[in-house]
This record gives C-alpha cells, sequence and structure tokens, in this order.
C-alpha cells in the first residue's frame, strides 16, 4: 500500500533549466533566477505556464487504461482555478523522489493523491496571487482568480496567469500542508465529464504504448525462455540462430523466476523483432526442468481434495468457539467452491526498451511499478539506481501484469550486450500467455450455523492455494477480515497451502475477484437455508450502520455504507425482499455485494438461458460508494461497466489457465477468450452514492460482484449451484 505523497520545499521546485529555457518534469534544481521572452514559466515540478496562458500539468502516476492521466491532472487544475480548455498534460518520468510514489494498483492513485496533487494547485495559485500583489501593488487579500486569470475584486482589472508566472517561479512556496483548499461545492472541474487525454490519439491509431517506442538505431530482441516453469539451461547451440542475416547477438540471462546465478532465458538481438523472432525457432536449447514437471493444475486439484478433508495447517483468524457454536445451530450449511489459475492477458504483450551506454541505463517502461522496476534492474544489472532513468509509457493494459517488472529487467540485461544501442523486446502473445505471473487457483470449504432466526451465528473456511512454511505466496492471501468474518460472533478461517512451480501475482482485484464469489455465492445458499433472499441475509447480517474496527490489513469496512449501496441496487432494479418473485421461463435474476479497494459496490444481474446451455446476460445494474466525491464522472462510469464486462468473462467464457507437466497450455484468445461485444450486456446502470468520506479509487471495486451475481442468476434460472469457476450450465 503506497504511503501518501509528501512534497519539501526542494521537490515542490523541482525543474530543469538549460540556458534558462525551461524543460521538463525531469530534474530538481531550483528556477534560475531570469527566463528569456516568451519562455514557460514552471511554477513548480508538476506545473508549467506558457505566454499564451496555457498549462502544462505533469501527470506522474502510469497509465494503464484507468484514467489516471486525466484524474490527476483534474485534481491540480481544480485547485490552480485553471481553465480545463487551456490545460495540456504532460506524463512525467519516474521519479518518486520529486514526485512522491508513482504507481498503478490496489485502486490507490485517488485515496494516495486526492490532497497532495490538490495541494500542489492551491500552492501554485497562492504563488500567482502572491506575485499579481506585488506587480499591481496591492494587497492580495483584495484578488482572486477565475479561470486561470488574476481578478482585482473592486476594479475588475484581470491579467492571465502568463502575465505573472515568471516572478511567481521564483517565490519561495507556501507550506503545502496549510494551503487552504476550496469547499467542495465550489469545483469546476472535479465531478464533470472529462474525456480521457488520450482518447483522440487512441482512436487516430497515434503511438502511445511502450510497443511504439521507436529511437534511432534501435534494434530489437526475442526471448526464448524455459516453457516449464523453473526449468534453467542445460546446453545451448545458438549457431543456426546467429547465421540468420540480421542477427546481431544472442545472449542469455535469467528471465526473473530463478534462483540469481542460474539462467533459464535465451534473447536474439536483431536488426528487427521479425528476425529476431525467426532465428529464435532455431535455437537448440536443452532444458534442465525434469524435476518441475510433475507440477499440473489436475495434481494441484486433487490434492486440495484431501487437504480439505483435514484440518487447516494455519489459522487466519479464530474467534470464539465455531465448532461449538455449530453444534449448537439449528441449522448446518456447508459447500465447496473453487476457481482456476488466470492470466491477465492483456492486449499489448509485455514489452520494454532499454538503452545501455557510459555506465548507465535509460528504459522506456510499460510499467504499473517503476520505482520497484528501478531497484530490480539495478540489482540485476550492477548499474546505481541513479543512473537508470525511466520514461514511462502508457500500458496497453495491466491488470496487476505489469507490477512484476520481469520485462524491464530483462530489456536492461539485453541492452547490456548491446552497448550504445537501444534494445526492444516484445513478446509474442504465446510468450506473455505462458510466462504470466498467474491469478492463484483456490478452493474453499465452507460452514455456517444458523439460529432459529435464520441469522448467522458461526462460520468456518478452510481455504486452500499455494505457499511454502505457512504463508501464502503473492495473491495467494485471504483477508483474515473476510465479510461477515468481522461481524458474526463465532469465527474460524483457516488455511492449507500447496507448493508450486508457477509464477504468481495480482490480478485485478486481487483476491477480491475469487473470495468474493466463494463467499457471496455460499451466503446466498445461507440465505436460502434462512428462508431469506440474499440481500436481506446481509441487512440483517450488518446490522446498524458502524464502522468496525480496523482489519490486519486493508481498509476499515462501514456496516451503513455496505447497506446502503444493497438497498439502493434493490430499488433501482425493483428487488423487493420478502415478495416472491414470478420469473419467466429461462430467465433468472442474481445478486452480489463486495467491499473491495474501499469501495462498497452491490449488483444485479438478470440473465436468460439460451438454448439450454448458454447464458446471455440481459442487464447488470452496479450501485457503488467511492466517497464524496467522484472527479471523473465519465472515467467512473467507463471503469464500473468495464469491470462488469472483465467480471463477466473471468465467470462465462472459458477463462482458464491449465498447467501440464509443469507448463502452461494455453497460448493465445482461441484458448483462452476474451469477451467479444456481442457477449457484454446491452445495458449496464450504474449509480454512484456520495456519502461524505474521503474518494477512494475505481480501477478494481466493481468487478468482484458481478461474479457471484451470475451464478446466483443462474440458480435462480436453472435451480443449479455452480460452485467451480469457469461457470457452465452444459
Amino acid at each position: 500500500m503506497n504511503a501518501v505523497p509528501t512534497f519539501n520545499r526542494r521537490a515542490f521546485l523541482a525543474v530543469s533549466l538549460a540556458g534558462g529555457a525551461a524543460l521538463a518534469f525531469d530534474a530538481s534544481v531550483p528556477l534560475a533566477a531570469a527566463e528569456p521572452p516568451g519562455s514557460a514559466s514552471v511554477l513548480n515540478a508538476f506545473i508549467r505556464i506558457a505566454a499564451d496562458n496555457s498549462i502544462t500539468i505533469g501527470a506522474k502516476n502510469p497509465e494503464i487504461g484507468q484514467g489516471v492521466r486525466t484524474m490527476l491532472p483534474m485534481l491540480i487544475a481544480e485547485e490552480l482555478d485553471a481553465d480545463w480548455a487551456q490545460v495540456r498534460i504532460e506524463q512525467t518520468d519516474a521519479n518518486d523522489k520529486i514526485y512522491g510514489p508513482q504507481s498503478a494498483g490496489g485502486s490507490r492513485s485517488t485515496p494516495v493523491n486526492w490532497l497532495p496533487m490538490r495541494q500542489v494547485g492551491a500552492a501554485a495559485r497562492q504563488m500567482i496571487l502572491a506575485a499579481a500583489a506585488a506587480e499591481w501593488r496591492v494587497d492580495v487579500a483584495t484578488l482572486s482568480t477565475d479561470r486561470g486569470h488574476v481578478v482585482e475584486t473592486a476594479s475588475g482589472r484581470k491579467a492571465p496567469y502568463a502575465a505573472f508566472a515568471a516572478p511567481a517561479s521564483k517565490l519561495s512556496p507556501p507550506d503545502l500542508a496549510t494551503v487552504p483548499l476550496k469547499d467542495g461545492k465550489a469545483f469546476r472541474i472535479i465531478g464533470t465529464d472529462v474525456p480521457g487525454v488520450d482518447t483522440p490519439a487512441i482512436t487516430q491509431g497515434k503511438p502511445l504504448f511502450g510497443i511504439d517506442t521507436d529511437l534511432p538505431g534501435m534494434v530489437y530482441a526475442a526471448i526464448e525462455i524455459s516453457p516449464v516453469f523453473g526449468g534453467t539451461i542445460a546446453s545451448v547451440d545458438d549457431s543456426a540462430a546467429k547465421a540468420v542475416k540480421g542477427v546481431i547477438a544472442v545472449t542469455t540471462l535469467n528471465s526473473s523466476i530463478v534462483p540469481e546465478g542460474q539462467q533459464n532465458a535465451v534473447a536474439v538481438i536483431a536488426d528487427s523483432w521479425w528476425t529476431a523472432d525467426q532465428a529464435r525457432q532455431k535455437l537448440v536449447v536443452q532444458w534442465a526442468d525434469a524435476d518441475q514437471r510433475a507440477h499440473s493444475t489436475a495434481a494441484y486439484a486433487a490434492q486440495a481434495a484431501e487437504l480439505l478433508k483435514g484440518t487447516p495447517q494455519v489459522d487466519l483468524t479464530r474467534t470464539g468457539d465455531a465448532d461449538a457454536a455449530l453444534a449448537q445451530a439449528k441449522r448446518v450449511v456447508t459447500a465447496q467452491y473453487s476457481y482456476p489459475f488466470l492470466a491477465h492477458a492483456t492486449l499489448e504483450p509485455q514489452n520494454c526498451t532499454a538503452l545501455f551506454a557510459n555506465g548507465k541505463l535509460e528504459i522506456w517502461a510499460p510499467s504499473q511499478s517503476p520505482a520497484n522496476g528501478r531497484k530490480l534492474v539495478a540489482q540485476a544489472t550492477g548499474v546505481a539506481p541513479d543512473d537508470i532513468t525511466i520514461h514511462l509509457t502508457r500500458i496497453g493494459g495491466g491488470f496487476g501484469r505489469r507490477l512484476m517488472n520481469d520485462y524491464m529487467v530483462q530489456a536492461a540485461v539485453i541492452a547490456k550486450a548491446v552497448p550504445g544501442r537501444p534494445v526492444k523486446l516484445i513478446y509474442t502473445r504465446a510468450d506473455d500467455m505462458r510466462h504470466d505471473y498467474y491469478r492463484p487457483a483456490g478452493w474453499h470449504n465452507l460452514t455456517a450455523g444458523l439460529d432459529a432466526n435464520g441469522a448467522i451465528i458461526a462460520i468456518k473456511d478452510h481455504f486452500v492455494s499455494f505457499g511454502a512454511g505457512g504463508k501464502p505466496l503473492t495473491a495467494a492471501e485471504m483477508n483474515p477480515a473476510e465479510f461477515p468474518g468481522q461481524i458474526v460472533p463465532d469465527v474460524h478461517y483457516g488455511a492449507s497451502y500447496m507448493a508450486t512451480n508457477m509464477p504468481t501475482g495480482w490480478l485485478r482485484a486481487p483476491t477480491s475477484n475469487a473470495m468474493a464469489f466463494a463467499f457471496q455465492g455460499f451466503l446466498s445458499e445461507v440465505a436460502e437455508a434462512a428462508g431469506l433472499d440474499l440481500p436481506e441475509l446481509l441487512r440483517r447480517t450488518l446490522g446498524e450502520g458502524r464502522l468496525l474496527p480496523p482489519p490486519e490489513r486493508g481498509a476499515p469496512f462501514h456496516t451503513g455504507r455496505a447497506r446502503a449501496v444493497i438497498d439502493a441496487v434493490c430499488e433501482k432494479a425493483g428487488w423487493t425482499s420478502g415478495k416472491a418473485r414470478k420469473r419467466a421461463k429461462g430467465k433468472g435474476r442474481g445478486f452480489g455485494f463486495y467491499f473491495s479497494h474501499a469501495g462498497y459496490f452491490a449488483e444485479i444481474v438478470d440473465i436468460t438461458i439460451v438454448e439450454k446451455t448458454n447464458v446471455r446476460v440481459d442487464k447488470v445494474w452496479v450501485v457503488g460508494d467511492i466517497g464524496s466525491h467522484v472527479i471523473n464522472p465519465l472515467n467512473a462510469l467507463h471503469q464500473a461497466q468495464g469491470s462488469v464486462i472483465d467480471g463477466m468473462a473471468q465467470a462465462l467464457i472459458g477463462q482458464k489457465i491449465d498447467l501440464i507437466e509443469g507448463a502452461v497450455a494455453q497460448e493465445n484468445f482461441h484458448d483462452f477468450p476474451l469477451m467479444r461485444i456481442e457477449g457484454a450486456p446491452p445495458a449496464i446502470d450504474v449509480t454512484f452514492l456520495r456519502p461524505d468520506f474521503p474518494p477512494t479509487g475505481m480501477g478494481e471495486p466493481a468487478l468482484p460482484p458481478v461474479i457471484p451475481a451470475l451464478a446466483n442468476a443462474i440458480h435462480d434460472a436453472t435451480g443449479k449451484r455452480l460452485r467451480t469457476l469457469p461457470l457452465s450450465i452444459g
């Protein structure tokens, strides 16, 4: 989890001047004493004002389609009191010493930057006002701002920010922690629909993404990685590859998943990527992988089934005495749920460009976590972190995959083999599918006890996934406070972990995308046993509105906010608890709720069963609570709708990763399908509640509820309980 960034005076004034001319956002020296006529004035590390009063604002976080490249500058522009029509946006380089944390993950960009980015804009506005007061020889209290202009209230005198930008840039900045901020009622930019700054370029096919990087003298690399995870190089015959016209070099390396000092990949560098890839196919590599070939998803499933029969290896949560409470329960419900490994399947395959020259590295990276990438590259190459420059490119889909930075390390190591020449590494689709960091599979054995009134008095879960030494692998965790564990009096959550050779990683709404299916599906079964529907069971379980004690990790949970989204989505969709719902044959309706990444979302799905085995989603209602302000409603709508479609793909169209003899079987979209336009629902109705809580993120929390809502809708239509993903009624 990222800390909230703070900016000291030096960082706030971070700029670069060459001969007095302001450059972009990439160094950290104070402003020079003078600037040539007509040049831009840099007020701080994020803001540059030109003579025509256009305002360039730096977007510091990686853009992966979540809209942050537009959203963060909106925060600055709002408090700067700029005219959005005059705002230009530039991507900053990766430099957390200047810009604070720069990452895209966990839906953290909004909560981490909500105040700091506004403070940056407000401080710059104060500097402009101070400069104007000095120029006009008036008290600063007599001045105000309006859409990029300074206004003298009494006389009506008005001048653009550009008139004062140069002297303002030479002032000492105010204390960011104490600059006055706008009241939310005065917002003109925050809360308005702002199209994505990159949308025109994307629709015109202009180069924006990492894979579009094009540099003078650039060469290309294709990489052959051991197909069996954990396999290493026993021998390489690269003579045929080197004989291909255009091949520059062949080098071996560690792809980042085997221990330091071992090598499991061979890169071919050539004058075109096609040549590099064709030459790669002529490599003759013997892999040392016999010990890893015993791993398979079939073996994992069998092992998990045996583990579920026993007691958990470790306790995650133990409150009260769940076994004793279950023994006294009037009704006990038990069910097992499971879900598969998943790939990220980003439309832009992994890629990175690197240049090694004079002992330094320059990298063009579609990275969600550039600071961590810098650290890994330094470790792998021996280049000092301060000698590594990282240019952030737009990312063509991340979903957590580009948090891992293995592609950045590979590109940097390959670049060292051809000093002075930029090298662009590109994965094929099969490379990308078979060398991912996968969402781990998981198995749950769930039990709940009900009292005579149908209330949940005890809940147990034996969770099986992957890890070692009693600790889960990355993304194989389960939250010890998993709902309703903080509310039910007697709870036992335990876990058992299996060994795997597969690298694991976070997938959009990590852990939540799986836990929502298991727990909300199971709670629907509990509700049925209690003679209730799921929304009513959740209302009764949540009780009165209150903030529960903060869990060991994650955001604190407010029962009133949860209940509000449940009530609102039921009202929107016309779902009335306690009344029998008539449904036409083949029609079904399902509900799901989940609290994920500090966002509360409840969703209802209407489906039709087509030709007995196919599910058509007719409409989805979404109600979310992400705090008091939805910074860019247009983008938030798109994020919610995209999350729903993403969740539908995980649930309905056969997405799963199979491991056979230590290697992934899937290789492209024909055997790991993505949702197509015709499969998306014709209507996704999205509503945001606006409670008085600080804003939170939108990249992930709308995804989890749709998966159990779909499973529950299928049960409503067919009477079948589907407890394994992907869902299949065939």
